[in-house]
């Protein structure tokens, strides 16, 4: 067997929708640390409808830190979440909670291997209002 792998590149790609604009349900919630030792809840945002229902549009999470709190409060009330005051919530409160959220493709370095890769992400202010349908 020849093969030729002159065309073929070295991204490592974790994509399975292409850049846009999702209407997506949480259907998994992990709970782990951040190099810090920050509490972080990492989501998988689940597209709810059109041609890609079903896949996974990303993973995105909450850092549970001084510096993440901000982000998680607003990420907390595109939820759906009363954020106006005090908050009791565990992780399973945020399964099956709807959002409309713009994806991107970020490309980076492993970590580990030194590979590239392209992952999905969710900009940091990019959970829309559900309401916005221009966006």
């Amino acid at each position: 067997m020849e093969l030729d792998f002159s065309d073929v590149d070295d991204v490592e790609t974790f994509v399975s929708v292409p850049e846009g604009t999702y209407n997506v349900r949480v259907a998994d919630v992990r709970e782990g640390l951040t190099r810090d030792g920050a509490q972080r809840w990492g989501m998988r945002l689940e597209v709810r409808d059109g041609d890609y229902a079903g896949r996974t549009a990303a993973w995105d999470g909450l850092t549970w830190s001084e510096r993440g709190m901000h982000r998680a409060k607003f990420v907390l009330s595109r939820l759906g979440f009363d954020v106006d005051g005090r908050l009791s919530i565990e992780p399973r409160d945020l399964m099956n909670r709807f959002a409309r959220v713009q994806v991107e493709a970020e490309e980076r370095e492993d970590p580990i291997t030194g590979g590239r890769q392209i992952r999905p992400r969710v900009p940091y202010m990019g959970y829309l209002d559900p309401d916005d349908e221009a966006a």
